[in-house]
């Protein structure tokens, strides 16, 4: 019997492989907002970073985040190609689907890119879809998914690549899974999760369905 009922994902990171992308992007879209230049460095150091203090390294104030956010997903989808799942995430999805564990996605992205990164098939094992969330928005969508689900917290997990997401999970008093694949640095995420934080597609599996 799988350890959790209910098995949600972030997307960015976590399931499409679009770290890079948005690093590239961000320093394009540096001038027109004028944020804060960074170089290679200041970059990497931002991934062991919570989502408020990157904001003040970006010099990215809160009334321009929902301007960027949108620039960002509408760049996105004219790069959409560009951008593939991780290796083994369809097989993750369908073996959680086989077990009868819900499987829903929350992301700041959007439903439309969401889609078209991962297709129909990955898609077609996808129970429940919230996108277009506000930066720190997640926990509330959260929240919606557990009522969605009638599922209790304690067999809820969640999936993700960021502090932030750590951050909504144990607010709501969800298990945190970190990938090491995504956008914080392993020894970032580690101090947030519930569990090992996962190197590949084998260990996430593991790590949702033991007990």
């Amino acid at each position: 019997m799988p350890r959790y009922r209910l098995a949600m994902f972030d997307f960015d990171g976590t399931l499409a492989d679009s770290v890079d992308w948005f690093a590239a992007t961000l320093r394009e879209i540096t001038p027109r907002y004028r944020l804060t230049p960074l170089d290679d460095a200041q970059l990497q150091a931002l991934r062991g970073l919570d989502a408020g203090t990157i904001m003040k390294r970006l010099g990215l104030p809160w009334w321009k985040l929902p301007l960027v956010t949108r620039e960002m997903r509408r760049r996105m989808r004219g790069d959409i190609a560009g951008i593939v799942p991780f290796d083994g995430i369809d097989t993750v999805l369908s073996s959680l689907k086989a077990q009868g564990v819900a499987i829903a996605i929350v992301t700041s992205n959007s439903p439309a890119n969401v889609r078209a990164v991962l297709g129909e098939r990955t898609m077609g094992h996808v129970d429940a879809l919230e996108g277009d969330i506000p930066i720190l928005g997640k926990k509330a969508r959260l929240r919606k998914m557990l009522k969605r689900f009638d599922c209790a917290p304690h067999d809820a997990v969640y999936v993700g690549d960021e502090i932030r997401d750590a951050q909504a999970a144990a607010a709501l008093g969800i298990d945190f899974i970190g990938v090491g694949w995504g956008y914080a640095r392993p020894d970032a995420l580690q101090p947030h999760a519930s569990h090992e934080v996962c190197a590949d597609s084998q260990s996430l599996l593991e790590a949702i369905v033991t007990r």
